[in-house]
């Protein structure tokens, strides 16, 4: 049998369902129960009645859906799938930080470890952190973490003044805008879309900025047949089965590459997904007390 049939036979076995980011690579896209983005995958974890949870994607992605199904198994392919982004908040400092001010909201971005999110008051994703902020009273204090880069895109889409941590997402942060605008002048009639995550010079020259679900959405109703995509590569994927006949350009970073990769979702292989479904290993495992505090801030997300 092929891995692919193995795993896939597995699964069944062991009424197991599969939940793959936008980022890791085609295949397991492929052999996945569902595929999308932070928020999308949340809310499938809170639905599934399936008794195994495999998050092929990184470690913050698996841990909050241990906490929204905490009866359930929760495994991801390989521990060390971490995120720049989330690592780049660490929760002891983040506690401190919050000392210096007291009686502000505290919003953080998905993108964090659970016991950041047990810090917080709302969590957010990027398809919803635009309207989150702007259902709360126009005067309310707010502490925005980790991503300064979509803090500040929020603050300019909603008039607000939030505080920032000082975090970014090593993908976003590394595109170059010196390469995207050379491919701009030799594709003149191509679309830029970004992701909010990227830093402001790319975003002012963006024809689209949205989540990576609302880039995808997009390109796919827009009559524009070229495009080129500031977020992860691995979102190539769906462009290119969704949209066969339309050109898809990936934003290149700075350096000799062609195309911008987390090197953490990469991590995942087919091979460490049968691995861990068969030995139902490595299991995500958090304390009752911080299952309790991060599922309010989750909840209040997704009842929003």
């Amino acid at each position: 049998m092929k891995l692919t049939e193995k795993i896939l036979q597995l699964k069944k076995q062991k009424n197991a369902v599969l939940l793959a980011h936008y980022y890791v690579d085609g295949q397991l896209q492929d052999i996945a129960d569902f595929v999308g983005d932070s928020l999308q995958l949340s809310q499938e974890a809170s639905k599934t009645n399936a008794e195994i949870i495999v998050f092929i994607g990184v470690y913050f992605m698996a841990e909050t859906a241990k906490i929204i199904s905490p009866s359930k198994k929760v495994l991801i392919p390989d521990v060390e799938a971490k995120c720049s982004l989330a690592d780049s908040c660490n929760a002891q400092e983040f506690a401190e930080f919050l000392k210096q001010y007291p009686n502000h909201t505290v919003i953080s971005y998905v993108n964090t470890s659970a016991e950041v999110k047990a810090l917080s008051h709302y969590i957010c994703t990027s398809s919803n952190a635009v309207k989150l902020v702007e259902s709360l009273p126009q005067n309310e204090k707010i502490v925005f973490a980790p991503d300064k880069n979509l803090g500040n895109y929020i603050n300019s889409q909603t008039n607000r003044e939030m505080i920032l941590w000082d975090g970014a997402c090593h993908v976003h942060q590394e595109f170059s805008l010196e390469k995207i605008l050379q491919i701009k002048r030799e594709n003149p009639e191509a679309l830029l879309l970004s992701h909010p995550e990227c830093k402001k010079p790319i975003l002012l020259i963006s024809d689209f900025i949205g989540s990576t679900t609302a880039l995808l959405n997009f390109s796919q109703k827009s009559k524009a047949t070229k495009f080129i995509v500031a977020t992860e590569s691995g979102i190539l994927h769906q462009m290119k089965k969704s949209c066969p006949e339309k050109t898809f350009i990936p934003a290149p970073p700075e350096g000799e590459c062609a195309c911008n990769e987390c090197n953490f979702m990469k991590i995942n292989t087919l091979e460490k997904v049968y691995r861990c479904l068969e030995t139902e290993k490595p299991e995500i495992n958090l304390s009752t007390e911080i299952i309790e505090k991060a599922i309010l801030p989750i909840r209040r997300m997704l009842n929003f």
